[in-house]
C-alpha cells in the first residue's frame, strides 16, 4: 500500500526542526519506549499472533518502532504534518494518516485488532473555536464512536494520557462508556509524583463492561517497565538464556502476516511456497 502525500498548508512545517530534535531526543526515546510496552502489556494480545494495530497520534513513529519489532502491522494517524515527515524520513514500517482525531475515523468496521495511544488523549480537550463541533464533548463523542467501530470484537484500545484534575477522567471515560466501550482506567505508581502514569483499557466485545479491568503497578519509585515487559514476553515465547527467540517467527507465524498483509491490500507479498519459513544452512 503506498503511502499517502501529506498536504497541509506551509506555516504548519515550521516545527520540522523541533519535530526532529523531539525524536532524537534519548530521554524521550525511552520514555516513550517504556510507556508503549506498558501500554502492549494491557493490550493483552495472544502471542506470537499477527496483528493489525491502529497507532493514534503516532508521531515520528517512535511507538510503532516498538510494534515493529513486536511483529505487529501498523497504521499511525497523527494532527502534525512535521512529525509524520519524520517519520516518512525514518523509513518506519506503519502506513501514516495526517488527521485530526476529533473529527473521527473513516476506517472500515472491524479493521482493526487492537489499538494504542501515548500521551495524546487529553488534547480532545482543547476546544478551538467556540462552535459547537470543537467542543470538547462533541469531539470525544466523534473520537470513541468511530474508534469502536473500526475495532474487531472482541479487541482493547490503550490509551496512555495525562490529565489535568478528576473532572477531565470522567468526562473522558464518560464518553468512552456512550460509545460502547467497556472497561475504565488503571494508575501506576500511584502513590509516587514523578513515576505515577494513567491509562484508560478500553474493551469491544467479549463481555464488555463484565471483563476485568487490568491492575496497575504498585511501588514508590518506576520500575522499567520494558525490562518487566521483555522478560515476561521471553518466558511466554521460550527465549534461551542468550535472549533469542525459539521458532518465533516459524512458517505459521510468517504465513499469518503474509496473510494479514494481503486482506490490507498490500502490494509486493511474496508467494507463498515451499520454502516459506525455512531456514537456510549455513555455508562454511
Amino acid at each position: 500500500m503506498s503511502r499517502p502525500e501529506l498536504q497541509a498548508p506551509p506555516e504548519i512545517y515550521y516545527g520540522d526542526t523541533e519535530a526532529k530534535k523531539y525524536t532524537q531526543n534519548t530521554r524521550n526515546q525511552q520514555i516513550q519506549a517504556d510507556m508503549t510496552y506498558r501500554a502492549l502489556e494491557l493490550l493483552n494480545l495472544p502471542l506470537d499472533e499477527p496483528a493489525f494495530l491502529l497507532d493514534i497520534g503516532c508521531g515520528s513513529g517512535l511507538s510503532g518502532e516498538i510494534l515493529d519489532d513486536e511483529g505487529y502491522v501498523w497504521t499511525g494517524v497523527d494532527i502534525a504534518p512535521s512529525m509524520l515527515e519524520v517519520a516518512l524520513e525514518r523509513d518506519i514500517e506503519g502506513d501514516l494518516f495526517l488527521q485530526d482525531i476529533g473529527q473521527g475515523f473513516g476506517f472500515r468496521p472491524g479493521s482493526f485488532d487492537g489499538a494504542i495511544s501515548i500521551s495524546v488523549l487529553q488534547w480532545l480537550l482543547n476546544a478551538e473555536t467556540s462552535h459547537p463541533t470543537s467542543s470538547p464533548p462533541h469531539r470525544l463523542n466523534r473520537f470513541f464512536t468511530t474508534l469502536h467501530s473500526a475495532l474487531r470484537n472482541p479487541s482493547r484500545a490503550v490509551f496512555q494520557f495525562y490529565p489535568s484534575s478528576d473532572d477531565q477522567i470522567q468526562l473522558i471515560t464518560s464518553a468512552a462508556q456512550k460509545a460502547g466501550f467497556g472497561g475504565g482506567i488503571v494508575v501506576d505508581y500511584p502513590n509516587s509524583k514523578k513515576a505515577k502514569k494513567i491509562f484508560l483499557c478500553l474493551f469491544v466485545g467479549g463481555g464488555g463492561a463484565q471483563q476485568q479491568i487490568p491492575r496497575g503497578l504498585e511501588g514508590e519509585e518506576e520500575e522499567n517497565s520494558k525490562v518487566k515487559y521483555e522478560r515476561r514476553r521471553d518466558r511466554e515465547r521460550g527465549k534461551d538464556k542468550n535472549g533469542k527467540r525459539k521458532n518465533v517467527k516459524d512458517r505459521d507465524w510468517i504465513l499469518k502476516k503474509k496473510e494479514l498483509y494481503r486482506k490490507r491490500g498490500k502490494e509486493d507479498v511474496p508467494r507463498d511456497s515451499k520454502f516459506t519459513g525455512r531456514k537456510r544452512r549455513a555455508i562454511f
